[in-house]
């Protein structure tokens, strides 16, 4: 499980067309961009991908778009997660699709339970799924969070959690759980900003935004920093934050989408409640990308 689901992971957008239905030519041109471009694994249904606007059939369409233009190259992961324990449970209780290699599942949102029931509720989901489920701590969109000692007790006690994607920014938390959690437990960035210096504590790579878009060079700077050259990486690293940036400036995924338009490789669309990025944005995302000097392949 760690070498498999270690390096750059991609949090996949979900393009749609004017028309607001999903553009799937522009998922599959998305998804061989990604792969052949060096990521190492691909997230499913994730926050990025816009996922709480799909219905049922969509999901399951967008599912089996992307595990048909996959064939099986590389590891994908499923968000299965949410603030309903008991339906939560249904679903990973049925879920055996084979071709996914984990499961992510966001800490409960909005109930804003105590660390006990958080503790508990990824308790019913460890006893319920058949794959390894990585725990989701983005206290920014959950409005709680998910402390050390709790990852750590949810590591330590239940084999199945494999790991954490930690977008809490709060790096001695992260590092606390980097010293005491299990040898094969993973610590995944969930802030494209700091993977290099999660990674250089000890983390195992990123679950990104911003390698949707700029992908060879993300996925790079990762690989340089899993193999020690943090020289190197440091110099994709602070070319790439600036971009990372603006793509969130005016909320997420409106800025990664305004970028893949910019490249050519799908159109920036987004479900309301979001809208696009504001003309300012739009403008120094443009320029940004004008004025990028790394190759950028379409």
């Amino acid at each position: 499980m760690q070498n498999k689901l270690k390096g750059t992971g991609v949090a996949i957008v979900t393009p749609f067309l004017s028309n607001q239905a999903v553009d799937f030519k522009g998922l599959e041109n998305l998804v061989e961009r990604l792969i052949t471009q060096g990521i190492d694994y691909i997230v499913v249904l994730g926050t990025t991908g816009e996922t709480v606007t799909l219905s049922k059939e969509e999901k399951n369409d967008v599912v089996a778009c992307i595990k048909s233009k996959n064939a099986g190259r590389v590891p994908l992961v499923i968000g299965i997660g949410g603030n309903n324990t008991a339906e939560l449970v249904k679903q990973l209780e049925t879920f055996s699709d084979k071709e996914f290699t984990a499961v992510l599942s966001v800490s409960p949102y909005y109930n804003k339970p105590s660390q006990q029931g958080i503790i508990a509720h990824y308790k019913a989901l460890s006893a319920a799924s058949a794959l390894p489920i990585i725990l989701y701590n983005v206290p920014g969109r959950t409005g709680s969070n998910l402390t050390a000692q709790t990852t750590l007790q949810l590591a330590h006690e239940l084999p199945n959690i494999c790991g954490i994607k930690e977008a809490s920014g709060n790096m001695e938390q992260i590092m606390q759980i980097i010293k005491k959690k299990p040898s094969d437990f993973l610590v995944i960035s969930g802030d494209d900003n700091l993977t290099l210096p999660i990674i250089a504590a000890g983390g195992s790579g990123v679950i990104s935004v911003t390698a949707n878009a700029f992908t060879s060079d993300y996925s790079k700077m990762v690989t340089l920093c899993l193999q020690g050259n943090f020289e190197q990486a440091r110099t994709l690293h602070y070319q790439l934050t600036g971009l990372t940036d603006l793509f969130f400036a005016d909320g997420n995924p409106g800025g990664v989408k305004a970028a893949l338009k910019i490249l050519g490789v799908c159109g920036d669309t987004v479900r309301l409640p979001l809208v696009n990025v504001n003309a300012s944005v739009q403008q120094q995302i443009e320029f940004a990308i004008a004025n990028y000097h790394q190759t950028i392949g379409a």
